[in-house]
């Protein structure tokens, strides 16, 4: 399937926004900073149009997975190719782009954030322009590794998305954001160093036979590096079942534990996200942490399943230390933005566990989880913000009463918490519902073991609604209002999300099914 506009493919398209209206803001003069807020808000907003075009115009019943014409939208063309190499044969990078059932829901969960993120950014008055600036090539970055097809380009999405949350996180930070920024960077690049030493190895084990000329060609094709027929003979990662094929597997393995992150690669998280301005805690939680279980589903599944196969207790596990260490350590905060932030570990920790378990409902409630974890803790981070505008402070022990001042507030902000807690009738219960039931199916005691952390955090949401929303209100918050219109948008969209998909998540569910349902049977196979 094809859809262009004025010639151009609509991925291309979706990626690139964002540039154009960086490139905007930067001609932009620093002074007109009404200017470049909205040169940054209409370039999120035709994201948005497009994911919703997307959206409309999909095929469910394809497959995806093993070959180009499963997947939709595919733009491809030579990007860098140098011919007939000694001892290699001819080199090949393409400008693939392509999206199944496993990236379209990304994609929409991206658009719709990068979207909120901006509108949110409106408080912001330091260095206007290079926040924006950077905003926007950070959109970039992450909306390319959600359609990329080729293992370089993926890569080279992969590292932009570093620098502008690096100096998003060190310049517009708080106290210890220089820290924060740091460690947040070193983590990610040690990740994205493995991943590099994997990418080449994979590009000198596979090959495959150009008809036209009859050419031997090395490819960073993530699709031809998914066929075991294009591994060459004495390859280090050819074959089945080798041990550099485990390394390979945990090497990529480590980068995207990094990301999600999953014990015990977590300890850069709950600084970032404290020392993070609140929209860049909104696009951290919100998707970037998605990039690293998508990685996993995109590249170590289908490309190791053999590897995928023999780890699958050990990340079935990593799940499940996950998700009880991050709940505790929620309870154990008494600062608003670290306890989301531990709670992120604790839910991406189910989304490991559902994708580990290897089977259709595993698979979808893990997706149907990093889709619905981004909505949530949006609107947690959202409702951190609100409150360190009027006072601040993050600190729960300093509030208590806020629904008598903010009532509006209150509803809005119980809404995302309860569904955070995984209350029937809103999305998390539905995602979280399928994760357990395919976890369950697989192994049962690690399921059970982990389902407490259900009551751990219904514990710690409970605890923080008491502490921050009921009761008597202070007299120093006696003069807080209550949301304003442009704070509205930002909630009301994830909010009606958050309803929706828990009343009637089919919608989403629809998406993803055929081509998760290939890629378990592809897993369990061995390969096509």
């Amino acid at each position: 399937m094809e859809l262009q506009f004025f010639g151009i493919g609509i991925l291309t398209w979706i990626v690139f926004i964002p540039i154009a209206g960086m490139i905007i803001v930067l001609l932009l003069p620093d002074k007109n900073r009404n200017a470049i807020r909205w040169t940054a808000v209409i370039a999120t907003g035709i994201q948005v149009i497009l994911a919703g075009v997307i959206f409309a115009v999909f095929d469910r019943t394809k497959l995806g997975i093993n070959d180009a014409e499963s997947f939709q939208f595919i733009e491809k063309f030579s990007w860098i190719t140098v011919e007939a190499v000694p001892w290699v044969g001819r080199i090949e990078i393409s400008y693939f782009l392509g999206i199944d059932g496993l990236s379209v829901l990304m994609i929409i969960l991206t658009s719709l954030i990068s979207f909120i993120g901006v509108i949110s950014s409106w408080s912001i008055d330091k260095m206007v322009k290079g926040y924006y600036a950077l905003y926007l090539l950070l959109v970039t970055g992450m909306m390319g590794v959600f359609v990329a097809l080729d293992f370089f380009l993926f890569f080279i999405f992969w590292e932009i998305m570093l620098l502008p949350m690096y100096f998003l996180i060190g310049l517009w930070g708080g106290p210890r954001r220089e820290y924060a920024a740091i460690k947040f960077f070193l983590y990610t690049f040690v990740g994205g160093i493995l991943m590099l030493l994997t990418m080449l190895a994979l590009y000198f084990s596979v090959a495959y036979t150009d008809p036209a000329t009859g050419q031997s060609v090395h490819t960073f094709n993530i699709l031809h590096m998914m066929n075991p027929a294009n591994y060459v003979d004495g390859g280090l990662l050819s074959g089945v079942d080798t041990t550099w094929r485990y390394v390979a597997w945990m090497a990529l393995f480590i980068n995207f534990a990094i990301k999600i992150p999953l014990f015990p690669f977590h300890t850069w998280l709950p600084d970032a996200h404290v020392e993070a301005p609140t929209p860049i805690s909104v696009i951290l939680a919100g998707v970037l942490l998605k990039l690293g279980t998508y990685g996993l589903l995109r590249i170590n599944f289908p490309i190791f399943p053999d590897g995928t196969i023999y780890f699958m207790y050990f990340m079935a596990i990593l799940g499940m230390i996950s998700i009880i260490y991050g709940a505790f350590c929620a309870m154990a905060q008494d600062d608003f933005k670290k306890l989301i932030a531990y709670s992120s570990i604790s839910h991406m920790g189910i989304v490991v566990l559902g994708i580990a378990a290897l089977n259709t409902q595993g698979m979808v409630g893990g997706v149907l989880q990093m889709f619905n974890h981004g909505i949530i803790t949006a609107v947690l981070f959202l409702a951190v913000g609100v409150l360190y505008d009027r006072t601040h402070k993050r600190g729960l022990n300093d509030f208590g009463g806020i629904a008598n001042q903010m009532p509006k507030y209150t509803g809005l902000a119980m809404i995302g918490m309860f569904a955070a807690l995984g209350l029937p009738g809103l999305n998390g219960f539905v995602s979280e519902l399928f994760s357990f039931l395919g976890a369950f199916e697989a192994y049962k005691w690690i399921t059970i073991i982990s389902v407490t952390g259900i009551i751990i955090t219904a514990g710690y949401i409970l605890w923080t609604i008491q502490r921050v929303f009921l009761g008597k209100t202070p007299e120093k918050l006696n003069n807080l209002t209550d949301l304003t219109p442009r704070e509205l948008l930002m909630f009301i969209p994830l909010i009606v999300l958050i309803i929706f998909l828990g009343i009637y998540p089919s919608p989403a569910i629809e998406l993803m099914n055929s081509s998760l349902s290939y890629l378990v049977e592809v897993v369990t196979n061995g390969g096509f």
